[in-house]
């Protein structure tokens, strides 16, 4: 009797699931983007919303929720309802290296996040105050040297390609520069402009206006090769670094358990957008790479960043607790 209990309460279960993703979207979709209005993952949802409305026939709105180092917003998407009305977009520490910078997570990535697509990739750029009075790699570092721990550089969060970009460089230089976490690249561009921290890895959408301007430096692209929008600017590996590499990149996804057609058909949905022309233009304006992949495709990539950051970690010491 019991056996036949549970069978009935399964089919039921699956039959419901079944109903809700054939009547899906019947009401607005929520992007969370756990990091301020007017950064690269907030600009980038925002490109994506209006065509991915018209595609669902539904609103589909972003929310901004910063804080941790984007663990607050990507964990308030692990722990929603899994039925396709919550979306996350992040970047690699909350999808992946965070699992192994932080001694405790409120959630798990890999256990409780469904991956949609990877969709945009970008280098960072090393940009420094020009009060520094730095003009390459070589000179940063040996200003570093010269006053060990007398310098700041700002991040975009602990666990972001911000912090541990330059985490990988202090271990490759041998210097000592203190990290400074912020909320998002708008504050991380505010202190190095006002001297609070000198240095920092970021997307070069969010520098290079100011370092047009003259308000900023540029000394390198973390890019294996030069960046084809940015061809002026050496990489960090040519600056004395050999095989040095990172790339900001961002993913979206949703709840672990979210019914496989609802899954299925917003990753669909969103590489075709990604793939748009008009889409990829916007990118390429910040400097973004738009990519759309399947979500193995960047269940992959979380993995795999997981694992490389991993050996950094370790081997720098850097952590978030």
């Amino acid at each position: 009797m019991m056996k036949r209990i549970l069978i009935a309460l399964t089919l039921a279960l699956a039959s419901s699931v079944g109903v809700a993703a054939e009547t899906w979207p019947a009401k607005p979709v929520r992007i969370i983007v756990p990091f301020p209005p007017g950064s690269s993952p907030d600009l980038i949802a925002r490109m994506l919303t209006d065509k991915l409305a018209q595609a669902l026939g539904q609103p589909v709105i972003v929310e901004n929720k910063p804080g941790a180092g984007g663990n607050l917003g990507t964990g308030l998407v692990a722990k929603a309802e899994p039925d396709g009305y919550t979306l996350g977009l992040s970047i690699p520490g909350p999808l992946a290296v965070n699992t192994v910078l932080y001694k405790k997570m409120e959630y798990d990535p890999f256990t409780e996040l469904a991956p949609l697509t990877l969709v945009a990739v970008s280098p960072n750029v090393l940009i420094v105050n020009p009060g520094l009075g730095v003009n390459s790699v070589k000179e940063f570092i040996d200003y570093a040297k010269a006053q060990p721990g007398k310098l700041n550089y700002g991040s975009i969060g602990n666990g972001s390609a911000s912090h541990l970009t330059m985490e990988l460089l202090k271990m490759q230089a041998g210097v000592d520069i203190v990290h400074v976490p912020y909320p998002g690249s708008p504050q991380v561009i505010t202190s190095i402009l006002a001297n609070q921290v000198q240095a920092g890895f970021v997307v070069p959408g969010t520098a290079m206006p100011l370092v047009q301007s003259g308000r900023v430096k540029a000394l390198a692209v973390t890019s294996s090769a030069r960046s084809p929008v940015l061809p002026d600017l050496p990489t960090v590996a040519e600056a004395g670094f050999p095989g040095f590499e990172s790339s900001a990149w961002i993913g979206m996804v949703a709840p672990a358990k979210t019914p496989k057609p609802i899954i299925d058909r917003l990753s669909q949905e969103l590489v075709a957008i990604i793939h748009s022309q008009d889409v990829r233009e916007k990118m390429l304006k910040i400097y973004f790479q738009a990519v759309g992949t399947t979500p193995e495709g960047l269940s992959n990539l979380m993995r795999s960043e997981r694992d490389r950051w991993a050996k950094v970690i370790k081997q720098t010491g850097a952590s978030a607790d």
